[in-house]
């Protein structure tokens, strides 16, 4: 059994990098196999077809990034600064999140829109609270930080694959990106003066 589980962890972390590189249509289930060290035939035994592997690899780390990144919409500006973070690490599952928007991959869709969704929840009840600004619709304000967050990723198609020099200076980039994700938060927000006038 742990043999097994090995081998399934070597296919996934070979497919990872073959979908990430060639995507769904273009990866080869052979380069899998001779990457993984493993026979051919494991891989269909395993995960019956290559879109099943590649929705495997995917909700894998969809899972990881939910986890490792917590949602904190009482700091959206810290938030991003994480995704930004995590983002640079892990260049190949920001392509492998490409391809599958790409060549519209619909296994495991449900559960992205989920997790959107309750990010948009969560916005909307922390505008209601007062602690996010409101001059932007929850649905919006999400989109805006995470494509702040993303925008320098390798599958970006303005980040380093076209501009060498956008992350020249990560350190730079990240207070920017954190300070554009504070004034997009605070935009519509009360301040404490502005509340006291209302009460009078």
């Amino acid at each position: 059994m742990r043999n097994a589980e090995a081998t399934r962890e070597r296919i996934r972390e070979a497919a990872l990098a073959e979908f990430s590189a060639h995507g769904i249509a273009g990866a080869r289930v052979d380069r899998i196999a001779q990457a993984a060290r493993c026979n051919k035939n494991l891989i269909y035994i395993y995960f019956t077809d290559k879109e099943t592997l590649f929705t495997t690899v995917l909700r894998k780390h969809l899972v990881r990034i939910h986890e490792e990144q917590p949602f904190t919409p009482d700091d959206l500006p810290g938030y991003a600064a994480k995704v930004f973070d995590w983002v640079q690490a892990n260049p190949d599952l920001m392509r492998l999140l490409a391809w599958a928007a790409l060549e519209k991959q619909a296994k495991g869709h449900a559960e992205r829109v989920e997790a959107i969704n309750a990010k948009v929840a969560a916005l909307t009840e922390a505008q209601h609270a007062g602690r996010v600004g409101t001059s932007f619709s929850p649905d919006f304000l999400l989109i805006a930080v995470l494509s702040l967050a993303t925008a320098w990723s390798a599958a970006s198609p303005f980040g380093p694959s076209v501009n060498p020099k956008a992350v020249e200076c990560p350190a730079a980039l990240r207070e920017n990106i954190i300070e554009a994700v504070r004034l997009l938060a605070d935009a519509g927000k009360e301040t404490p003066t502005q509340g006291r006038s209302k009460k009078r």
